[in-house]
């Protein structure tokens, strides 16, 4: 549900050339792999549209001419949708349209999150905006992104968020040195540290992929030299924002998210979004959970200790019950 914010406008970073899923995406986009049946990059761009934000740049590089395809007017499909009498497939079609106003800029050179952003400079100007990863699907009834932009509308200057995960994981994230706001699941954040080495991580709180900047990030970005990877990394540039305070660009506060998440870049997390999502369809739920139940049960191997699950599994069981 949109809320009252002076955030208009998202970015959408999707120059990533998926190597994880070749040779699916030999050809294909990566954002464009479905989930159920709608790409994963329609879950991103309706995320931002449900918070209110209904002005997208999408950043993209060679060979993703279907994600701006997938938004754009498909005159020839709708006239045989329209003579076939199919409407509900016709509103489908014709709403991917309307969801929000698209616009596109090429990446160049991959160089980085951090320069994927600033290419959205002259789009964004100088006013706050969100940064959606289209490798992070939110779930569609979890109100992430409307809870930051609530929290920027309170606090200020820029708002990540942020997932508790295995202190034994944290080098694969940006983590977040935190201190209490006295907000129930908001922090501020005091510094933070791109793939930290095994043990060196200020907390376990991590990074993930929604964000609400300031536009002073731009400034900063500019400045921000290539670090791991070669890369200019946003985690650095927003580190440099942390001690700054409003009207400077900062503070950073973040939004503490207890969701459910899926990185649609890594292939587990990518079939674990198709199941849960699946699950929790009307018209395809209850014919798959069923389907689902037997062949669980009969799949070979040793049953699990009881009181133990399988990462992942409290949330897969309870979208599919």
């Amino acid at each position: 549900m949109p809320v009252p914010t002076s955030v208009h406008k998202a970015v959408v970073p999707a120059a990533g050339l998926g190597t994880r899923f070749l040779p699916a995406t030999k050809a294909t986009p990566k954002e464009m792999l479905p989930v159920v049946d709608k790409p994963a990059i329609q879950y991103v761009v309706e995320e931002a549209a449900g918070a209110g934000l209904h002005d997208v740049l999408m950043v993209t590089g060679r060979n993703k001419r279907a994600v701006e395809d997938h938004f754009d007017r498909a005159h020839e499909l709708e006239e045989v949708l329209a003579a076939k009498g199919d409407d509900d497939r016709l509103e489908t079609v014709r709403d991917l349209s309307r969801l929000a106003r698209m616009h596109h800029v090429r990446q160049g050179a991959p160089l980085g999150l951090g320069h994927a952003v600033l290419r959205a400079r002259e789009h964004v100007g100088a006013e706050p905006f969100a940064v959606l990863l289209g490798d992070d699907l939110i779930h569609p009834d979890d109100t992430l992104l409307a809870d930051m932009l609530t929290a920027h509308a309170r606090f200020g200057g820029s708002i990540l968020a942020l997932a508790e995960v295995d202190p034994a994981e944290t080098h694969l994230y940006g983590c977040a040195a935190v201190e209490p706001t006295g907000t129930e699941d908001v922090v501020r954040v005091t510094g933070l540290v791109e793939k930290p080495a095994p043990g060196e991580a200020p907390s376990n709180y991590a990074v993930i992929g929604r964000y609400v900047l300031d536009p002073a990030v731009f400034g900063v970005l500019e400045r921000t030299a290539p670090g791991r990877g070669g890369e200019i990394q946003l985690t650095d540039a927003i580190h440099k924002l942390t001690g700054r305070t409003e009207g400077q660009g900062g503070p950073v506060h973040a939004v503490v998210f207890r969701g459910r998440r899926y990185d649609t870049g890594d292939r587990a997390s990518y079939l674990r979004a198709v199941v849960q999502l699946a699950c929790g369809r009307p018209d395809l739920g209850p014919g798959f959970r069923s389907w689902l139940r037997n062949f669980a049960e009969a799949l070979p191997g040793e049953p699990l200790p009881a009181g133990r699950q399988p990462a992942g599994a409290p949330a897969a069981a309870a979208a599919c019950h």
